[in-house]
């Protein structure tokens, strides 16, 4: 019944988070422990067994999830690293496919090389929620993030193409390597054409129109799903249009919304896609007892168990042999990539290939395996890869997301980022406009009126600070000023505003809407300090 499902979407969702809060609290990366959390969940005796129509997996969860990556990920990171994410998103995505190929074709009984590639389709995609939620408290190079967090946006299209190709060869009995090359660029081109030219309307619509904040979260929210179900429609990459459009809309952000929408479609979007990233990790552990039940007469779970273990092992050693040579050849073959990219240090080298967690796009695509194929028989194998598949997510989460904390820790990387420079010399440019901005605009005001000399000097302090910060010359007066000291005194007085605001929302002497606009204000005031 209707109600039922309801019922079950809503706990899952509270489920996510409570259990993302308790992951909190034991410092474990969520999805790990949502994962595990969802595999213990499952075995509950009176547990209703979830169970998902394959053609809408990728409906429902990946649009969303893709355009949120596309639209948070830097357009000039993205075009600067395009030669290791492009390495690792397609290079090593279609050589783990055709490893996974040949393995489970020799190893597994009744195994096709077409199954193989549809299997190699599945587990070549890393995780980048997976990757950077381990990595988001611990100290190591920008670089890999960014390389992480690209890598995922292509690879999700690359390996889904794979899937594609290798799906239709097992429903039509026919596979030509060439042919699967055309239609491999065919799709992918046309997807990000139709990305493009959608994202370009939906630009005109938030540009040449009168929107507001929730028109435009509304427009946000309905975008990705407009791209992936156009180009799907025309048997196009509808991952490669919703990652492409995403990347566009992103990139005219500045120029098409206002400080509201921004802050509101920013809000909206964290939300979703940590829920959407919760739903998808917990559903994972949840699904294994049909997996389970599935295999029952046509493997021994312990043969299962062994075709997951090799598989995983093969995908983790295969990308730790790729990215050594992948990020040192190239600096040998080219002098353009040498003088161009600084040599990157085995340890961060070592890191980028032990983050290759698998997760949310590989569970969509197992489940996205139809029951039968077109004349109306049951799917060979269908129970085996998704098990496979299953094993290979655990492992890698698991094994590999546990362990780099302490690799990280155990390698003493050492970083070497100018971020705190570069946000000073951001402070000092944009001081040092407004100062003569005010300077030439406001000249008499400045001086005859108090509120605006004291901007004015505010400025002038910003810049001071900056310019001494910039030139690393502190003086003895700024050592005892204790910015840290400073900003606490500010984060304290917003505290005892917003304490005397609660006592008057108890008061009832003023309207709710006049409380609520002002929390608004200290709320945007203490995010800008400890920002």
């Amino acid at each position: 019944m209707l109600q039922d499902n309801l019922l079950l979407i809503i706990s899952l969702l509270l489920a996510v988070s409570m259990l993302s809060m308790l992951s909190e609290k034991l410092r474990i990366s969520y999805p790990i422990f949502l994962v595990l959390a969802g595999l213990l969940i499952s075995i509950i005796p009176g547990i209703p067994h979830l169970s998902l129509n394959p053609d809408m997996v990728f409906l429902i969860f990946l649009p969303p999830l893709l355009f949120e990556a596309s639209w948070n990920t830097s357009w000039h990171e993205f075009l600067f690293f395009r030669r290791p994410i492009g390495m690792l998103a397609f290079g090593l995505v279609i050589l783990t496919a055709c490893v996974v190929a040949v393995i489970s074709s020799m190893m597994i009984p009744g195994f096709t090389l077409a199954l193989g590639f549809l299997l190699g389709g599945i587990i070549s995609p890393p995780d980048a929620v997976a990757a950077t939620s381990v990595l988001k408290e611990l100290r190591i190079p920008k670089t890999v993030v960014t390389i992480l967090e690209g890598e995922s946006l292509v690879n999700d299209a690359s390996s889904l193409i794979v899937f594609r190709v290798a799906l239709a060869s097992i429903l039509t009995g026919q596979f030509v390597l060439w042919k699967a090359g055309v239609d491999f660029l065919l799709v992918s081109s046309l997807g990000v054409l139709t990305g493009l030219v959608i994202a370009h309307i939906i630009y005109a619509i938030y540009r040449f129109l009168p929107t507001t904040a929730s028109i435009d979260t509304a427009i946000s929210l309905i975008s990705p799903y407009l791209m992936y179900i156009t180009a799907e429609h025309f048997h196009y990459s509808g991952v490669l249009s919703v990652v492409s459009g995403g990347l566009f809309l992103s990139f005219r952000s500045a120029d098409i919304f206002s400080y509201s929408s921004r802050l509101q479609v920013q809000g909206v979007w964290n939300t979703l896609a940590f829920l959407l990233n919760g739903v998808v990790f917990i559903m994972i552990g949840l699904q294994l007892p049909d997996i389970v039940s599935g295999l029952e007469g046509e493997y021994a779970l312990s043969s299962a168990i062994g075709y997951g273990v090799v598989i995983s092992a093969a995908a983790i050693v295969l990308r730790m042999l790729w990215v050594f040579p992948g990020a040192y050849m190239p600096r040998l073959l080219s002098k353009k990539v040498k003088k161009r990219e600084q040599r990157p240090g085995w340890k961060s080298v070592f890191i980028l290939g032990w983050s290759g967690m698998r997760g949310v796009v590989s569970l969509a695509s197992a489940l996205a395996i139809p029951f039968t194929l077109g004349g109306g028989g049951p799917f060979p194998h269908r129970n085996l890869i998704l098990f496979i598949t299953f094993t290979v997510i655990l492992i890698t989460l698991v094994l590999q997301g546990l362990s780099l904390p302490l690799l990280i820790r155990y390698l003493k990387i050492e970083v070497h980022e100018n971020e705190a420079e570069q946000e000073q010399a951001i402070r000092l440019r944009l001081a040092t406009s407004t100062l003569e901005y005010l300077q030439s605009e406001y000249t008499q005001e400045v001086s005859s009126i108090d509120a605006y000399a004291r901007i004015k000097e505010r400025y002038e302090r910003m810049i001071e600070i900056a310019s001494k910060k910039l030139a690393q010359e502190e003086s003895e007066e700024d050592r005892s000023f204790g910015l840290p000291k400073y900003r606490k005194m500010l984060l304290d007085l917003v505290a005892v505003r917003r304490k005397e605001l609660a006592k008057m929302h108890h008061e009832k002497e003023y309207t709710d809407r006049l409380i609520r606009k002002k929390q608004n204000e200290l709320d945007l005031e203490e995010a800008r300090l400890r920002r």
